[in-house]
Parts: structure tokens; sequence; C-alpha cells
């Protein structure tokens, strides 16, 4: 009897199993539709931002994305997220890959994979020039803005837990708040805070300043368990690198003759 039940359970889970479609991997579904949808920011300077010109996002991260794109002989869509939709947009399914400025994390891990590093900068902060404010040790008593769902904001507090952080959904937000006096500070990545200074009219008027509260390694976000497609952007960003393409992409949006000037001074993980 005994060995007849374990027979008809087999017999049961055999039948599920073989009833359930094939789950396609997001190389099939992004070569079945011909497109691949990218998760980037939209007014994140010089990541990713709409070009008031032509109202088109563009950005550092479109440029890569667009290379990706190209390797998969697929057309690229984008759609905005933040960096508290981010992640929530790609595990629901929304989009197959997040280029959003979004660090690679331990704890992110338990909801999403990540690609290599492609992008390294670490945490400062933004403050008004000649207003007191040098380092993380000087916001003791003041309030500083972030964004919902950053790294920034969990960082900045454990640095000084004597400070206030107000969190906004976008940094121009937090920026704006900055202008308004409703926060001393905007702290989030250097390689952002260069951006949002330059966007201003008066760039001059603000400093960014400190030691790195924490290095920040970029990722690209994919979906978790689909080891075939994180491979695919992995080689995919070896590649851009080795033949140059990424350091062109980089100079475009970050080299000497830009507003966003940073240089280039950290080197791509590349695999034997």
């Amino acid at each position: 009897m005994r060995k007849a039940a374990r027979l008809t359970v087999l017999a049961c889970l055999f039948t599920l199993v073989a009833a359930m479609p094939a789950l396609a991997g997001k190389l099939d579904d992004i070569k079945s539709r011909g497109t691949l949808v990218a998760g980037v920011k939209d007014s994140q300077r010089p990541f990713g931002f709409v070009d008031e010109k032509t109202n088109q996002i563009v950005g550092f991260e479109i440029d890569l994305m667009q290379a990706l794109a190209t390797r998969l002989n697929a057309k690229l869509e984008l759609k905005p997220v933040t960096s508290s939709t981010r992640i929530p947009m790609l595990t629901q399914g929304a989009v197959d890959i997040v280029a959003a400025t979004m660090t690679h994390k331990k704890e992110r891990e338990d909801q999403i994979d990540f690609s290599i590093t492609y992008f390294m900068t670490g945490q400062k902060l933004l403050v008004k020039k000649d207003g007191g404010i040098k380092s993380v040790a000087d916001l003791a008593g003041k309030k500083v803005g972030s964004v919902k769902g950053s790294t920034s904001e969990q960082n900045v507090k454990k640095a000084q837990p004597d400070c206030t952080v107000i969190s906004f959904e976008t940094y121009p937000e937090a920026f704006l708040a900055l202008k308004q006096g409703k926060v001393q500070a905007v702290t989030t990545d250097e390689s952002i805070l260069v951006g949002i200074k330059n966007s201003d009219d008066k760039p001059e008027a603000w400093d960014i300043v400190g030691e790195y509260i924490s290095p920040e390694p970029y990722g690209l976000g994919v979906a978790e368990n689909d080891s075939d497609f994180r491979d695919f952007v992995n080689a995919a960003l070896m590649d851009m690198w080795e033949k140059g393409e990424y350091q062109k992409i980089y100079d475009k949006w970050f080299g000497k003759d830009t507003k966003d000037y940073l240089p280039l001074t950290w080197k791509m993980e590349l695999w034997p």
C-alpha cells in the first residue's frame, strides 16, 4: 500500500510538472518581442534625463542600454523609474533590466540579481558655498535631503546619527529644498551631485564636499535566477570595455569637454 501511495504521489507530481508551461528565459522573451525594456532615470543628469530640445530621455545609462539592445538585435524601450520604484518594476516584470544609478548592495540580492559593476563612485554632500558645512561631521543637528529607496539616506544616518534625513521622490526635489533652505545639504553619489550642481543657473553657488561616506558600485538590475540573461549582460559590458565602446560613451557624458567632467579612474572587472 505504501509503495502504491508513493507511486500515486509521484505520478501526480509528474502530471503537474508536465502540465506547466515552459518558463521562457528573459533572452527568449526579448528576442521574441524584438524589444528590450529598460527601467531608467528621467531626472538624473547625466545618467538619464529628458532632453529639453527633443523631449526624449537621454544620458549615459541610456547609451549603455542602446549598446546592449544592439547586441540583442532588439529595439530599446525606456520606462522611467525612481529609486523607490526601480526594484518593484523589475520584480513585477514591467521592465527587463534596470539601469538607474543603483548601488549593488548585499541586501538587495534578496530581491534581484546584479551585473558586474559598470560605474564606480562614492557618496558625498552638496551644500551651499561658504555655508559652514565641510564634512558629514558638520551635519549634527542639521536636515539632510536624499531620496526614498536609496542607500544614501541609510548611509548618512549611520555616518551622522545626529542629523535628520528628509527623503524626497527625486533628487531635483531634494535640491529645490536645499535652495529653499528646508535642508542644509543633499547627499548622494558624487557623480549624481555633479549633475545636480551643474543643472543650476548658478553652479558656482554650490559645493560638493567631504570624504566619501561610502563606496557606491553601480550594477544593472536583472531578475533573479536567470543566469543566461545575466551572463549575456555581463559579457556585453565586458565587450564594450574591451572594444573601447564604454570609454567613448563615458567621455560623451563625463569627459573633459562636458559640464559634468569626472575622470575615469577605475577599471571594469574582466573575466578571462
